[in-house]
């Protein structure tokens, strides 16, 4: 009991728990994978999570302090997801930090190169900048043009969210057209 009073209060779990839930099932869409040359892999998996998290993470970079907070929160679910997936196959603890590290630094990478090419509504820019990180060692690289439309797409319905659904975790991605 005297050590609760010590713990830190999240008072926006239930909230973080019900949009982290709604982003990573839009990550695992299929036509993602099956549609938009998406590989079906562990580091594709990684890809959507953090295309979806980028997504997430713009359309709240507008918002009031309490969408900004539950963001923050939702990338750290990220994270500490990562975190676990890395245990889960097997990689040693030792190992775990430095890994964590490496993909945290890919995340913000791409976070600024799409950022870049969304701002700019360059959708030519944004599928090279998706070729080179979903397929950097693929000698003829799968089309990422369909991915990148569809991320344009997706900002452009997640700006139209209103506030009240980011702050109480319900906004949504849109399927692949």
């Amino acid at each position: 009991m005297i050590l609760g009073l010590f713990r830190k209060k999240n008072n926006n779990q239930v909230i973080v728990d019900r949009q982290y839930a709604a982003l990573t099932a839009a990550a695992r869409m299929p036509d993602l994978y099956e549609r938009l040359n998406v590989p079906d892999t562990v580091m594709g998996r990684f890809e959507m999570l953090s295309i979806v998290m980028i997504l997430f993470f713009r359309r709240t970079r507008a918002s009031a302090v309490s969408g900004q907070e539950i963001a923050q929160e939702i990338v750290d679910a990220f994270f500490q997801d990562i975190d676990y997936s890395i245990r889960e196959l097997g990689i040693g603890d030792n190992s775990v930090p430095k890994r964590m590290k490496k993909l945290a630094g890919m995340f913000y990478g791409r976070l600024e190169t799409y950022s870049k090419a969304m701002d700019a509504g360059d959708g030519e820019a944004l599928a090279l900048a998706l070729t080179r990180n979903i397929h950097p060692e693929t000698e003829t690289p799968a089309d990422m043009s369909g991915l990148a439309s569809w991320m344009m797409a997706a900002e452009s319905h997640l700006s139209a969210v209103p506030e009240e659904l980011i702050v109480s975790g319900s906004a949504t991605l849109p399927p692949v057209a």
